[in-house]
């Protein structure tokens, strides 16, 4: 956490010391918990009956934490050991439904603060979803295809016992693709025997994946802040757009941004960002970054209209639209002002909380739009939804339907936040909107199934 997190009202500060207390060593979920605790406290003064029914203080506690050890050999006959998480953190809705993340930076905190994102996210789409999240300390980059095989199997050795159609969904995050959901689903399928085609999304088109969800966080970014802007009765079109990242979210956002007539100009890595005034080129970047799993130093290298800047973040750039899609608190107060001096005009988050709270803040104070992850990201859990109803009914959709889609879902969300930032007060507000609409349909829900 990079920033000192403000006073919380006093209807939801003993809850939030509750968390610090019980996690003390935690703080991703710590942010991640106060800020939606800032944004309902007005729900819970106009809802006594959600106070009465403890929806708070159930909310922030996960229905059940999974922590076990994934051992395996890597191609020296060495043994290794990860560590391996699943946090179901809300099914009142639905089947437990998030991502699983392989990166070294997994922790407890970080899968508590991304599983906890997801039950409002996850309630914004309307699509019958519960929260959670997973993941484990492994790394796949530099590990062949063999070794990548084994550790996904031991993963699924243990993990396969809490998941299921009916029960948690997984599918892709950081370090999740397409190559790692087929080894999972693989070995999901050889110890149940079972081809449940719905417990896992992000699949392979050709074997149960729908169209789209590989495209559909960066597009569903990209959508939101389409929406935003054309709520001030402006648009996209010629716009300069910064993205930071240049994984799957990244490179369709770039993409879709292209697609609408905007100019995507920035992307990048952690050994820093390129800029290309030209306007990124998907194909090579794509092929750099997913064929040939290079740095995006080689980007600059072969396109003479861009340039490396190595060690640094693409905010000091100068854009009318950002999308932050690399990874949590990525973008700092420094950097939002360095935007904000820019001119940027809207801020569409791509990953999950990018940006600090002391950003967050100064982004709204200047009256920057600011989507909040849980709203503008949400584009992909909703494929994923999506993927589960055709898995449901044996049908596939077509690409121009599933797009279409996502398009309406993402336009329904964008109402839902703005409606509720009107209804308490705060309108544009699209931090509170978000947490509040995600919130009111959750407590509705825990309300209607008793106290469990």
């Amino acid at each position: 956490m990079t920033d000192t997190l403000a006073a919380l009202p006093a209807s939801v500060s003993n809850v939030f010391d509750t968390v610090t207390g019980r996690n003390p060593h935690e703080p991703e979920f710590q942010q991640a918990v106060h800020e939606v605790l800032h944004s309902i406290a007005p729900v819970l003064d106009r809802h006594p009956r959600f106070v009465d029914a403890g929806i708070a203080e159930r909310i922030v506690e996960p229905e059940r934490q999974i922590m076990f050890r994934v051992p395996w050999i890597d191609d020296a006959g060495r043994v290794r050991v990860n560590r391996g998480y699943r946090i179901q953190f809300s099914s009142v809705l639905g089947p437990y439904k998030g991502g699983l993340r392989f990166h070294p930076s997994v922790n407890l905190s970080i899968i508590k603060f991304l599983g906890f994102e997801q039950i409002f996210k996850n309630a914004l789409t309307g699509q019958g979803i519960g929260g959670a999240k997973g993941g484990s300390d492994f790394d796949p980059h530099g590990r062949s295809d063999a070794e990548v095989m084994r550790f996904c199997q031991s993963f699924m050795n243990e993990l396969y016992r809490h998941l299921g159609e009916h029960t948690d969904v997984p599918a892709g995050d950081i370090g999740v693709g397409a190559r790692e959901i087929g080894f999972l689903f693989g070995q999901y399928r050889k110890i149940t025997n079972r081809h449940e085609s719905g417990m896992f999304t992000g699949k392979g088109v050709q074997w149960g994946g729908a169209e789209v969800r590989t495209e559909a966080t960066g597009y569903g970014a990209v959508f939101f802040a389409e929406e935003m802007l054309a709520a001030r009765g402006t648009s996209l079109e010629g716009l300069r757009v910064g993205v930071s990242g240049s994984g799957n979210v990244a490179i369709y956002a770039i993409a879709k941004a292209h697609e609408l007539g905007a100019l995507p100009v920035t992307a990048s890595d952690s050994s820093g960002y390129v800029v290309d005034d030209d306007g990124i080129d998907v194909d090579l970047l794509r092929e750099i970054k997913e064929v040939e799993r290079a740095r995006i130093s080689e980007y600059a290298a072969r396109r003479p209209s861009a340039r490396f800047v190595e060690g640094a973040r693409p905010w000091e750039v100068a854009v009318d639209v950002a999308i932050p899609s690399a990874t949590q608190n990525e973008l700092d107060e420094d950097d939002a002002r360095a935007l904000i001096a820019g001119g940027v005009r809207a801020v569409a988050e791509g990953a999950n909380m990018p940006s600090t709270p002391a950003a967050v803040a100064a982004f709204q104070s200047s009256g920057v739009l600011f989507g909040p992850g849980k709203a503008a990201n949400a584009g992909g859990v909703a494929t994923s939804a999506l993927e589960m109803s055709q898995n449901a009914a044996r049908q596939r959709w077509s690409f121009g339907d599933s797009e279409r889609k996502l398009r309406a879902i993402i336009a329904d969300i964008h109402g839902a936040a703005l409606d509720a930032s009107e209804r308490y007060g705060r309108p544009g507000d699209y931090v509170a909107g978000a947490n509040i609409a995600g919130f009111e349909r959750v407590a509705h829900a825990m309300l209607a199934q008793g106290v469990i």
